[in-house]
């Protein structure tokens, strides 16, 4: 008997070695890594100028500002020869180089003349149109005009926005 108990124990051992060396699982390695981007950008550099217009006491219309800084007019309203100062609105977006941004333009604004005349804004279009993509050194110019609609008789006087006009990006 006790040579059976040898036997069994002796058995045993070897049967745990055995299991020991199964090779039932694996294991794998991975390392993990980030990149900080520089963040985006928008920064002013001229502000919106429809410019010197002149309107009918009868007829309203509108004026037209591209984004190259060029107008035209409807309806009741014409552009006088003196024309004043007209540019579209001038941002500088910086950011990562290469990198695609969206636009988000308002959709309306309200410009007054601090007393109780109105004239709105709306129609906002930019260069580029949606998206934009930063050059090489990470800018890129951003225009913005927009149209803006003139009552019949509007009282004359010098109109501006009494709240900013939000032009905002994000990268895509």
């Amino acid at each position: 008997m006790k040579n059976i108990a040898k036997v069994l124990v002796a058995a045993s051992m070897i049967l745990g070695c055995s299991v020991n060396n199964s090779f039932a699982q694996a294991t794998a390695t991975a390392s993990a890594s980030a990149t900080i981007i520089t963040p985006i950008t928008i920064a002013l550099v001229t502000n919106m100028n429809f410019g010197n217009i002149a309107v009918s006491p009868s007829s309203g219309g509108t004026v037209v500002l591209a984004p190259a800084s060029t107008r035209s007019a409807t309806g009741g309203v014409t552009l006088p020869a003196t024309q004043g100062t007209v540019a579209a609105a001038n941002f500088t977006v910086s950011g990562t180089a290469a990198y695609t941004y969206a636009i988000t333009l308002p959709s309306t604004a309200t410009l007054s003349d601090g007393s109780s005349h109105t004239m709105s804004m709306g129609s906002f279009t930019s260069t580029p149109s949606a998206t934009g993509t930063l050059s090489g050194s990470g800018t890129q110019t951003l225009t913005v005009g927009a149209t803006l609609t003139v009552s019949a008789a509007q009282a004359p006087n010098a109109y501006t926005n009494s709240t900013a006009v939000p032009i905002t990006v994000n990268y895509n």
